[in-house]
């Protein structure tokens, strides 16, 4: 098999993208913390990748979250915290699928904000049922902060979504002709 120009742009693409989703994934952490919008990027992931690739974006953002969570930002170590870690991996994946589940049923710009929104709505529902079954706490779940996390969310999905379509624009110019001209 040889690979070809547009093969080697398109392999450089994905990879490209997906260190900087990455890469955004720790911004994020260092930004956010314990508020990382990762139903943003599961929805991102979904609507930009492969479901096995989007997967593994998603949960390489997470495990990212994690890493700057206890290396950096001092998490607990305590057996809560590890757990909340492993449940919020878990929520994030299943984020990922609703969103793939709706992206494919629903393409264009209706998709993506049915993918954003089931991503979101996922992700809140298991975070509150999760919650409410380990002990007290669901009060935290009122109307400004779950408004806070969504456009939290929302911004970081928006702003994914317009890096992934500059890095695209970028990967697929022709460099051989960085001045086109231009009808007059």
């Amino acid at each position: 098999m040889s690979l070809t120009l547009s093969t080697v742009s398109k392999i450089d693409g994905r990879a490209l993208f997906a260190a900087t989703f990455i890469a955004a994934g720790v911004l994020f952490s260092f930004a956010w913390a314990c508020a990382l919008p990762l139903a943003g990027f599961a929805a991102v992931a979904a609507l930009t990748a492969t479901r096995r690739d989007a997967l593994q974006l998603t949960g390489a953002v997470w495990l990212v979250n994690q890493a700057v969570g206890f290396l950096f930002l001092h998490y607990p170590t305590d057996a809560m915290t590890l757990f909340w870690g492993g449940a919020l991996g878990v929520i994030a994946l299943l984020s990922c699928e609703s969103a793939g589940l709706l992206a494919r049923r629903f393409p264009g710009f209706a998709g993506g904000v049915a993918a954003f929104l089931a991503s979101f709505v996922v992700y809140e529902s298991l975070v509150l049922a999760v919650t409410a079954a380990t002990g007290p706490g669901v009060d935290h779940f009122t109307a400004p902060v779950v408004t806070r996390i969504f456009f939290i969310n929302l911004a970081a999905f928006a702003g994914l979504m317009m890096l992934k379509a500059a890095g695209a624009a970028l990967v697929s110019r022709d460099l051989s002709k960085p001045f086109a001209s231009r009808p007059t």
